[in-house]
This record gives C-alpha cells, sequence and structure tokens, in this order.
C-alpha cells in the first residue's frame, strides 16, 4: 500500500520472541552440547521455515534481504525469577542451571560482545538452521509456484574477510544440501552489514567473498566515536551547546567521520553492490540531509541486482520541509529521494536538476 519494492532488513531474531518459540530458543542457549543445541534448533526450524515461506509469498518476487542471528545470546534468557521458575519446570532443570548459565553468557559490554558473525563461528549450527530455513521456504514457495524471491542472505558485524568467507561456505552448503534433496535449482545472494570501523577499511578484502554489502549506521557510529547510543543522551546536549557537534550523530549523520568511512567501503568494495536499506533510513528518520550526503558521492552505487533498470529505491522523510542542501552544485529542497538506475540520485522536485 505504501509502495514498498522490497525488505532492506529483516531481523530474524524478532522471529525468535514469540510466545511458542522462545521456550526452544532458551533450550537450545542452555544447551551445553552440540548434540542437545541440534534438538532445540530442530523444533524452531519449522517455525523459521514458516515464517520465510510467508514472507516470500507476500513478497511475490520482491527483494528480501534476510539478517541472520545478530544479538548477543543473553537477550534472549529469562530476566525474572518468574520466568526463570517458569523456563526450569518447562525444560525439567533446575533454577541453579539456568541462574548459573546467565552468569557465564552475561558480558560488560554486550555491543562489542559475543553477537553477530561471532555467534555463527561459535555455533555454526545456529546460521546453518536459519539458512535451511530459507532455503526450504524456497523450495516450498516453488512447489506451490508461488514467484520466486532471490533471498539476499546477510553475515552481521563482520570485520575480516576471513569470518564471511567462513560463514558464507556454510551458507553454500546449506544451499547445495537443499537443492539436492529437492532437485532444485536455488539462488541466492551472500553478503554483509559494513558497521565496523574495520569493515570498512578493509572492505576490498571482504569484498572477495560478498556479493552486497549494507550498512549499519547505528553500531557504525557507535564504534567510530565511541560513544554508546544507549548512554550518550546523558551528554551529547553539552556536545551541540559548545558547538563540537553540529547535531546528535545518532540523528544527522557524521559526514566527516562516520561518511568518510561508508564512502572508503564503496569505493573499495567496487566489486559488490552497494545496499540501501532500512537501518540508514531507520537511523536517521527526519534527516534528508544525512540520505543525500550518504548517496550523492557513491559512483557505484547500486540498487539491489532484482530490482529492473525502471525502477528504484526510495525514502520518504515526511519531516524535513526545510532541508536545503547542495547536491552536485544544484540546490534540493525535496525530502523523496530516489536511487534509479544505478547511480543516478533524484528529488520529487526534478526541475531542479
Amino acid at each position: 500500500d505504501f509502495g514498498a519494492e522490497g525488505i532492506g532488513l529483516c531481523r530474524t531474531e524478532h522471529m525468535f520472541f514469540d510466545e511458542k518459540r522462545i521456550i526452544s530458543v532458551r533450550q537450545m542457549i542452555l544447551s551445553k552440547t552440540l548434540e542437545d543445541r541440534k534438538k532445540a534448533l530442530d523444533k524452531l526450524l519449522p517455525y523459521q521455515r514458516d515464517d520465510f515461506i510467508e514472507i516470500f509469498r507476500i513478497m511475490n518476487g520482491l527483494p528480501v534481504t534476510v539478517r541472520l542471528l545478530d544479538p548477543p545470546l543473553h537477550e534472549f534468557l529469562p530476566k525474572t525469577e518468574k520466568d526463570i521458575d517458569n523456563i526450569a519446570k518447562e525444560l525439567n532443570i533446575s533454577n541453579q542451571n539456568i541462574k548459573s548459565r546467565i552468569i557465564e553468557l552475561h558480558e560488560q559490554n554486550p555491543m562489542l560482545g559475543h553477537r553477530g558473525c561471532r555467534l555463527g563461528i561459535s555455533f555454526p549450527e545456529i546460521y546453518q538452521m536459519q539458512c535451511q530455513a530459507i532455503f526450504e521456504a524456497l523450495a516450498e514457495c516453488k512447489k506451490k509456484k508461488i514467484k520466486p524471491v532471490i533471498p539476499e542472505i546477510m553475515i552481521p558485524l563482520v570485520s575480516t574477510a576471513s569470518e564471511i568467507k567462513i560463514l558464507g561456505s556454510l551458507v553454500k552448503k546449506t544451499a547445495e544440501e537443499i537443492q539436492k534433496i529437492h532437485s532444485i535449482k536455488i539462488k541466492y545472494y551472500v553478503g554483509t552489514m559494513i558497521e565496523l570501523p574495520r569493515a570498512a577499511l578493509r572492505a576490498k578484502d571482504i569484498a572477495k567473498y560478498a556479493d552486497f554489502f549494507s550498512f549499519g549506521t547505528n553500531d557504525l557510529t557507535q564504534t567510530t566515536f565511541g560513544i554508546s547510543r544507549d548512554d550518550s543522551g546523558k551528554f551529547l546536549n553539552d556536545y551541540v551547546e559548545n558547538k563540537i557537534f553540529n547535531q546528535d550523530p545518532f540523528i544527522s549523520i557524521d559526514e566527516r567521520g562516520v561518511g568518510e568511512l561508508i564512502q572508503i567501503a564503496a569505493e573499495r568494495g567496487k566489486k559488490v553492490k552497494i545496499i540501501v536499506n532500512d537501518e540508514i533510513i531507520e537511523a536517521y528518520e527526519g534527516e534528508c540531509l544525512s540520505i543525500v550526503l550518504f548517496i550523492s558521492n557513491k559512483k557505484n552505487l547500486r540498487t539491489s541486482p532484482k530490482l529492473k533498470e525502471n525502477r528504484g529505491m526510495f525514502c520518504m522523510m515526511g519531516s524535513c520541509q526545510e532541508c536545503v542542501v547542495l547536491l552536485n552544485g544544484k540546490k534540493v529542497t525535496s525530502c523523496n529521494i530516489f536511487i534509479k538506475d544505478g547511480m543516478e540520485v533524484r528529488t520529487g522536485n526534478l526541475n531542479e536538476f
């Protein structure tokens, strides 16, 4: 109804919080052996598969970027004594065992801890289950003659080429197994979200194993400045008042720091498709300036490879009527920004170009 032409970021962790599923998720996390984890993951597989079948059915051939599990595992564990009692009864384990596992998984700084692709390296069976669910969903859609989707599978929080090489191989192996079982050919893409400064700087190496890049501007801003988004509200107003920052960098993108890292990644990762997804739009909602600054100098900017040449991705920023910036030397006053034909940037006021 709103004219969307794809899903730029499908966060799979949200699928795990359903009341029927969270028990199996917690069982998986509390498991001490690979065998026990796989038993729990076998229970989660049908849920994930059904989710993807429904998503692909609704999208009807439009692009979907699926991010594999990103948050640290402790986020799924019970928080209150009542929740601990309930999960202990449900899984027939002691309260003390659960509390011990919660302590084991506790991290001083979980944002920089055991999350994203690091989970996939430590527990590859988790990502394997998610990929199996995606590919089995594609097989089921083909069986039901639903218009095929070519999923873009995103490996989160990559900082080295080795991480995406290892996990990309896991995705490929899983796809080959499902293709053999169902006697079908599956097309998909594997990429990553550039959300760490090292990933931006080493984009050329990472691009060897990636079909696309996306940009996670929340984490990239946090790790570039060394500022926690959750805690920065206590002092960022002081920085704005003292003109250290023109605006809160979590509201308006830091062009000279974060923006330059994005530009470096785009230039060094030239062979990949740069996808503008809802991470940027979500992070800077209402900030037309941020989107224009992000887009304007990206020579190799492309939309998702599945979009036809005469279609473009767009963001509707409804709260920045006063925004006036220069783009390629020309004044831009519209807050409807279009990316079309791989490079061209347009606004709703086409007469200004």
